[in-house]
């Protein structure tokens, strides 16, 4: 019988993961590892990425940390060049980088909108305009892409995070039809409510009590409870993975049931 290595094969593969100073890129991170990736975290903060890095490496893991704003071109497409030129190859792209502001249209200032816009949709274009070249010489790769439920269905007061995710679904969709001849697969994780910085944020914005709010958001899910990034992580861990060589253009929910 293979052990779980073996089923997911993914000893030596080589993996960008933007916001992987915390929440969700760094547990997405720290799970690639485990099972072998070396993993390049891409955050704007340096403090947190290399402490981040240093925890994998410490645990047994291969991680190194590069600033990039995701919303830079000329950064994503140094990033790219320099792994490329250290290892030859780019194996895995996730890109999970974004903001929210929890606002109306009517609330929103202009800056605000195109930095959720930004940092989200256009910053998934950035790293995957220079990633998929990469990918597609060595034989292909995967791509997985952060949504959202409200990426699917609308929500209250955050309505440049709703358009930004809508756009993330298409984009990941659009993107396997052309990548496909190249064996490079494109898939989408919609996350529901999970216990992050990002979530705890919101709280700060609506002017709502930590823990209260962080209660409200777990309610009405079949599973009654918030996500953690653990259960985002093993979801990419999947479409990373020889598991999924068959699946592409998919868009994945991991919500506890909140869109059931």
């Amino acid at each position: 019988m293979p052990n779980v290595n073996d089923i997911f094969q993914l000893d030596g593969k080589i993996a960008l993961v933007t916001g992987g100073a915390s929440g969700i890129g760094l547990a997405t991170a720290k799970r690639l590892a485990q099972f072998g990736v070396k993993v390049m975290l891409l955050d704007i903060n340096q403090e947190l990425g290399e402490k981040a890095a240093g925890e994998i490496n410490e645990s047994g893991g291969f991680a190194q940390f590069f600033m990039c704003n995701v919303v830079s071109q000329a950064d994503c497409q140094r990033v790219a060049e320099s792994v490329e030129q250290a290892f030859g190859r780019i194996d895995i792209l996730f890109n999970n980088a974004g903001v929210i502001r929890r606002k109306t249209v009517v609330e929103l200032a202009e800056d605000e909108w195109d930095l959720v816009i930004d940092v989200s949709l256009k910053g998934a274009y950035n790293l995957s305009k220079f990633v998929i070249p990469v990918m597609a010489k060595n034989g292909g790769g995967s791509i997985i892409n952060t949504g959202s439920g409200w990426g699917i269905k609308g929500g209250d007061k955050a309505a440049a995070y709703c358009a930004a995710k809508a756009g993330i679904v298409n984009l990941t969709r659009a993107m396997a039809i052309d990548h496909g001849p190249e064996n490079i697969r494109v898939n989408c994780v919609s996350p529901g409510d999970t216990d992050t910085p990002l979530l705890r944020e919101e709280a700060r914005q609506l002017n709502k009590e930590e823990g209260a709010f962080l209660v409200s958001s777990a309610q009405g899910r079949p599973l009654e409870r918030l996500g953690t990034p653990k259960d985002i992580a093993n979801a990419v861990l999947f479409f990373a993975s020889d598991l999924s060589t068959w699946v592409t253009g998919s868009v994945l929910v991991v919500d506890g049931g909140g869109l059931a």
